[in-house]
């Protein structure tokens, strides 16, 4: 049986002919035998992952990731991270990918360029690593939680040695 939703009236119908109702294209949506609602995967849905703040200045806030989003089916991955007070990410250069980094707390410096230029961090600064370049992080004295956003990492590949830094 067609349901009625896949029948159309229009004054030139499906066959050319005035008034005729004929049935229409597929729908978009089509069920197939035997599915039902429970068996098509829900949407994510919006929600609060986490408190940034509070987990920046929970004392003792030790170094390291604080949080990382393991949502599945994302398309992004971030993380909260903490560095000690003169707690350092050492210069590298990020071939792939674009990385977004806000600073939740503390202040330090964000090396960048091959020259390792320093460049201010404070609390609610928010700075664009490009893909490509190289950068640093150094805390300050009162350490330095950030966040960091970017697309998942593609899988892993074979790379000839001048490719990597």
């Amino acid at each position: 049986m067609t349901p009625p939703s896949a029948h159309r009236s229009d004054p030139a119908g499906s066959d050319g002919r005035a008034g005729s109702s004929q049935p229409a294209e597929p729908a978009e949506t089509v069920e197939a035998a035997g599915t039902t609602d429970a068996d098509v995967p829900l949407p994510a849905a919006p929600r609060v992952l986490c408190d940034a703040r509070a987990l920046a200045g929970d004392p003792p806030s030790p170094a390291g990731v604080l949080w990382k989003l393991e949502e599945s089916g994302r398309e992004l991955d971030a993380n909260i991270v903490r560095l000690a007070p003169g707690g350092r990410v050492a210069p590298h250069r990020e071939p792939d990918l674009d990385v977004l980094l806000y600073v939740v707390s503390g202040g330090g410096v964000l090396g960048a360029g091959a020259g390792d230029e320093p460049l201010h961090l404070a609390e609610g600064a928010t700075a664009w690593l490009p893909h490509g370049s190289t950068r640093s992080i150094t805390a300050g004295e009162e350490g330095l939680a950030y966040l960091t956003v970017h697309r998942r990492r593609p899988g892993m590949r074979i790379r000839r040695r001048d490719e990597v830094s």
